[in-house]
Formats: structure tokens, C-alpha cells, sequence
């Protein structure tokens, strides 16, 4: 018990398990940047007036396309702490993304 601990702590402090957890980390941040971006374009779209249906669904577009990424991170994110190059907190970045797109696209859509 005690040497397959040993091996599993030898085996996260390698060169190479560290430069795979980098790795994943830009990964994951630059999605994370990505998506966080098209939620602030859904966020920022607003209809200039009743008339203004392409804003409604600009924002949509966007909401939609963060929360594809968003779910895109998250499977990427399960492997990674799967492979045990990352840790599980790093699920809490696609949850909160995703969350926010959702919100987006249901409570907080813009109205005409």
C-alpha cells in the first residue's frame, strides 16, 4: 500500500507529468478566456429598441457559443483530472461558465 503511494507521488513530481499540467492549464485558461469572451458579448448586446430583433439573437448567438465551449472545457477538463494532470477544482471554471450562458439564454435574455 504504502510503495504504490510512493510510486503515485514519484510519478506527479516527474518533469514530464509537470509539463503536461502546464500544458492543460493554458489549454483550459485560453478556453476558459474564449468563452468568457463570447459571454461578454451576449451580456453586452442589447436591442436598441423594439425594433431591433438582430441584437436578440447576436446575443443568443454568443450565449450559444459560450456554452458549446463551455462544454467543450468541461470534457477536456474530465480527462485532464482523469489523467490526473490536473485537480478537480479546475471543473468549477466550465461549471461557472456554463451557468452564465444559461442564464443568458433563459432568465436574462434581452427583451424587445
Amino acid at each position: 500500500m504504502n510503495e504504490t503511494r510512493t510510486m503515485t507521488q514519484q510519478h506527479l513530481r516527474s518533469p514530464s507529468h509537470q509539463i503536461g499540467a502546464v500544458v492543460c492549464a493554458i489549454l483550459l485558461t485560453l478556453g476558459g478566456l474564449a468563452s468568457g469572451y463570447f459571454l461578454l458579448l451576449a451580456y453586452a448586446a442589447e436591442p436598441a429598441g423594439p425594433w431591433d430583433s438582430e441584437g436578440v439573437a447576436h446575443s443568443h448567438f454568443a450565449a450559444g457559443l459560450a456554452l458549446a465551449l463551455a462544454a467543450v472545457i468541461a470534457l477536456l477538463t474530465w480527462v485532464f483530472v482523469k489523467a490526473e494532470w490536473l485537480r478537480r477544482w479546475w471543473l468549477t471554471l466550465p461549471a461557472l461558465l456554463a451557468f452564465a450562458a444559461i442564464l443568458r439564454l433563459t432568465l436574462l435574455t434581452p427583451e424587445l
